[in-house]
């Protein structure tokens, strides 16, 4: 093989094997279990994994993806058996990204494939794989052929359960239910706004000739708020599904949380009726939290949970900040992640000092 060709080989196999480092590397930003976690939830759920076989598959996955990368530069069985595999592999993930583009659009969201630290749309993805395949299918044409049967296959298996044990030495599988963590700060003053779903009140009156107390009249009195209701969250806080809460759900770490959570104190000290607050932690940084307290102003109750219960809790889809407004349980207003749905203070102060009537409408 010529200079020239063989200079052009090792330019593609380095860039595929930086494409597939950088993918395996990312996918453990900015913590290794944080980030898997995040990558089962958001990208294995909704394809239908199981919370019990997606910890598995994620690890052995990130591995391979470790493991071509690697191989890509060693030249054992290169031409026949790496290329393909690595070939393969991309054209799996395309196939998926361009059926999700199909189903529900590829010019949004997160496609995975580099985690959090590099976003990347579906259609992004597709065109970055769709070039991937191209300059390996041309390393397949300049690479002469050769007899590979006395290549050292043991250097194959080796490196690629090297990769997946490693995956799973630095993001140690946790379990799925979580043993949520309290602060030591005592528990809200419980609002009752109704007793036992009740809608008449007995108006009492007073004789002040006689001094001796009698009943006037009963008076049915329409209480303008929604009926009792059991949100979920009663497990966490035991007053959220009585009275107007504000729950929210954030990470220690994120800023876009301490904004959300430093708006929020602003309006309750100015707003003496505001909605009591309560806090769902990510166990991310929770080292993080008494820091977090103090940007935003105020300390509130709080509840620290795993990463996968916290993400399943936020629901599918959807991302941090989270803020839910709940009256007698009934949820309101959700805000979530950064985007169209994010967090808006102005109209949030809106929605919670309108009645259940107006809400209604």
């Amino acid at each position: 093989m010529t200079t020239s060709k063989t200079n052009i080989t090792w330019a593609i196999r380095s860039i595929v094997s930086f494409l597939f480092l950088l993918s395996a590397v990312a996918k453990l930003y900015p913590s290794p279990y944080f980030a898997i976690s995040t990558f089962e939830v958001k990208q294995l759920y909704p394809l239908g994994f199981s919370g019990e076989i997606a910890p598995y598959f994620s690890r052995i996955l990130i591995g391979i993806e470790l493991a071509l990368g690697l191989l890509l530069l060693q030249k054992n069985y290169i031409r026949s058996i790496i290329i393909p595999a690595t070939i393969l592999l991309l054209a799996v993930f395309t196939t998926h990204l361009t059926i999700e583009t199909i189903q529900n659009g590829g010019n949004s969201g997160n496609c995975g494939c580099f985690g959090s630290l590099l976003p990347m749309t579906p259609i992004e993805a597709i065109a970055k794989n769709v070039i991937a395949m191209l300059l390996l299918a041309w390393l397949i044409i300049l690479m002469p052929k050769t007899n590979e049967s006395k290549g050292n296959f043991w250097v194959l298996t080796t490196v690629t359960f090297a990769s997946i044990l490693l995956l799973f030495m630095i993001a140690p599988i946790q379990p799925i239910e979580s043993k949520f963590v309290i602060n030591n700060n005592p528990q809200p003053t419980e609002i009752i706004n109704q007793k036992d779903n009740d809608t008449t009140n007995t108006q009492v009156a007073i004789d002040t000739t006689t001094k001796t107390e009698k009943v006037e009249k009963t008076v049915p009195i329409i209480l303008d708020e929604p009926a009792m209701h059991k949100s979920g969250y009663s497990k966490y806080f035991s007053t959220i599904d009585k009275g107007r809460n504000t729950l929210c759900m954030f990470v220690p770490g994120c800023d876009h949380c301490r904004t959300a959570a430093k708006e929020l104190t602003e309006m309750k000290q100015k707003d003496k009726n505001f909605p009591d607050i309560s806090i769902i932690f990510m166990n991310e940084e929770a080292e993080l939290i008494p820091d977090f307290f103090k940007f935003a102003g105020a300390e509130y109750p709080y509840k620290i949970i795993e990463v996968i219960p916290f993400w399943t809790m936020l629901g599918s889809g959807k991302d941090t900040p989270g803020v839910k407004y709940l009256w007698n349980g009934n949820e309101y207003k959700f805000y979530y992640g950064i985007t169209e749905n994010q967090f808006n203070a102005i109209e949030f102060h809106k929605v919670v000092k309108k009645t259940y009537s107006e809400l209604k409408k």
